[in-house]
């Protein structure tokens, strides 16, 4: 029961009492009421009024208690209002106490890791005068470099004047002792001597040997990961250069068998290869859409030559130079470089994407093979199509020249190498074989130093050798379990070197 309810009952109890103690004390009186009411009747009206009065205050009295019952169940009311409103406000205190306190912890960390951040950015900045000072030293030793190099360089065209005035001197006298030997009449003995002093001396001139028709598996060399898609001979050397799927070049010793040097840096799988005539550069295209050339002596890259817009598939370096560069990429474009000053100086558009390509002997044409089939001749100044031929019914896969520079070797998809006339471009032999498939749109044959011989790889693994002035295959070797993609003949006559998808090198003597 609640208190609202109580009190009331206590009102109404109260007021009970009241009426019959009042009832009760009337009865009480009445006796002595009445023994005085005689006495005191003529005060009657006098107490009838005060009796009234006294009746119109209890009346008041009860109307005034029945306002304080309401009044104090209104109270009541709002006590336990307060009250609610009390734990609600002791409530939120309480919650705002706790999330000061998380607060506080909170301040505390931040205050921490500002303290650990101050720090840090303190070491940081001691890191950075230490770095702008070793940037100054190395500034001032790149300038005394530069100054170093520029005195050398005066010192070598120094250097190189005084040699030119000695070659002019030997010149004169050169000349003299040829007009002496013309006025003794053995000019002709003398010219064939001194020729063939100059042939022997002379450097970088290129030897060439009586080719032999290879027969027997010298090495096989686990060269590459992947595959190995180029090979060729450093000039007048029976160093092998190659390049495969793992991005790297590799040189071998042929006489033992042994990886000498490897080039690192190329980014993309090596899909063709060339060596300047002084076998210092090394050159590969990659299918990173870039070429790579790497200086041999020191093993770092020298240039990375970019602008092809696809892989690269083939390059040659100039016979009559190691300037200039030719590349062909699946952008359909070929494009000439000059290694001095590291870009490219002319690019040439194809109608057809070029699979392989060449200098010409005299370095001022290009023949470059395409996938459409045709063999093609460029100027190299003007960038100028100067004639093509049919060479395929497929994609031409490989251009080799002759030594000389009169032929040149095309192979392709429709397992047919061609020989053409340069001058004519008319064809001057076609080598087939049985069973002799070419492997890919890069597979590359070879004509012997000697211009005797024609090696080809095929897709069952063998290798084809044809005789040129017989048109007839005169050995097949077997060696690989993969199909061959390349084949390369020193220049010194032996060994024939070949190279398979699965990046197995083969020497052959």
């Amino acid at each position: 029961m609640s208190q609202e309810v109580i009190a009331r009952e206590a009102i109404k109890h109260a007021l009970k009492a009241l009426r019959k103690r009042h009832m009760l004390e009337e009865g009480a009186h009445a006796p002595a009421f009445i023994a005085i009411s005689g006495p005191i009747a003529s005060q009657g009206s006098e107490w009838k009024e005060k009796a009234e009065n006294l009746e119109l205050e209890l009346q008041q009295c009860y109307k005034a208690q029945s306002r304080l019952s309401e009044q104090l169940v209104v109270e009541v009311a709002e006590s336990r209002a307060s009250k609610a409103l009390l734990q609600e406000k002791e409530e939120g205190i309480t919650n705002l106490q706790t999330e000061l306190t998380q607060t506080r912890d909170e301040c505390s960390q931040l205050q921490a890791d500002l303290e650990e951040k101050i720090k840090a950015l303190e070491l940081l900045v001691s890191e950075n005068h230490q770095l702008k000072a070793e940037l100054e030293e190395m500034t001032n030793k790149a300038k005394n470099a530069e100054a170093e190099n520029k005195m050398l360089v005066d010192r070598w065209m120094l250097q190189k004047m005084q040699d030119a005035e000695r070659l002019n001197e030997a010149n004169a006298i050169y000349e003299e002792m040829v007009d002496r030997l013309k006025a003794s009449g053995l000019e002709k003995l003398a010219q064939q001597q001194v020729d063939g002093v100059v042939r022997r001396n002379e450097d970088g001139a290129e030897f060439f040997m009586e080719s032999t028709i290879p027969s027997i598996c010298k090495h096989r060399i686990n060269a590459h990961e992947g595959g190995c898609a180029s090979i060729l001979f450093e000039y007048n050397s029976g160093k092998l250069v190659s390049g495969g799927q793992d991005r790297t070049i590799k040189m071998w010793d042929t006489n033992t068998g042994s990886l000498s040097h490897t080039l690192y840096g190329c980014l993309g799988s090596v899909l063709d290869l060339t060596i300047t005539h002084d076998n210092r550069s090394v050159i590969a295209a990659s299918s990173s859409n870039n070429l790579y050339v790497w200086d041999v002596s020191s093993g770092r890259v020298r240039h990375t030559l970019t602008g092809h817009t696809d892989k690269v598939c083939a390059v040659d370096v100039s016979k009559v130079s190691s300037r200039h560069v030719l590349s062909a990429a699946y952008d359909r474009t070929i494009k000439v470089w000059d290694l001095n000053k590291g870009y490219c100086i002319n690019t040439i558009i194809c109608h057809s994407n070029c699979n392989a390509l060449s200098f010409s002997m005299d370095g001022q044409t290009i023949c470059s093979g395409h996938v459409d089939g045709n063999l093609r001749l460029w100027n190299i100044q003007t960038g100028k199509l100067l004639s093509e031929v049919a060479a395929h019914s497929l994609a031409v896969t490989s251009i080799s020249l002759s030594r000389n520079g009169n032929v040149v070797l095309t192979s392709g998809r429709d397992n047919l190498h061609n020989l053409f006339d340069m001058r004519s471009l008319e064809v001057c032999g076609t080598l087939r074989a049985s069973g002799n498939r070419v492997a890919s749109n890069w597979s590359r044959s070879c004509v012997s130093p000697d211009d005797n011989y024609v090696a080809a790889g095929s897709a069952d693994g063998s290798i084809s050798i044809w005789s040129i002035s017989k048109a007839d295959i005169v050995s097949t070797l077997r060696e690989h379990t993969s199909p061959v993609l390349c084949c390369s003949w020193s220049g010194l006559g032996k060994p024939l070197a070949s190279a398979d998808r699965n990046g197995i090198i083969c020497t052959w003597t």
